[in-house]
């Protein structure tokens, strides 16, 4: 609520007249548009984290099917496998 001096008014007192702001309702509007973009944000992080854990699943299956002498040729031993995918996936 705001007020606004009118030195014209037609009895040339002085007015002072209360005005009402329409201010609340962009507020109202940008909590909303807040509201939605933190959902868009989590929605996106979350499919974004099960993107990478199903890089991390299939790099481990896919190690863990070698035979030591795959493994040796790739200069990994069975012990790291879970490490190399965790890189692969998730970066160091």
């Amino acid at each position: 609520m705001g007020f606004i001096y009118s030195p014209t008014a037609p009895d040339a007192a002085l007015t002072i007249r209360k005005v009402r702001t329409m201010a609340n309702v962009s507020i109202i509007r940008g909590a909303e548009a807040g509201i939605v973009d933190r959902i868009s944000a989590t929605i996106t992080a979350l499919r974004d984290s099960y993107q990478r854990y199903k890089m991390y699943r299939q790099t481990l299956n896919e190690l863990s099917a070698l035979s030591d002498r795959d493994l040796h040729d790739l200069g990994l031993h069975r012990s790291s496998i879970g490490a190399v995918a965790q890189e692969a996936a998730y970066g160091k």
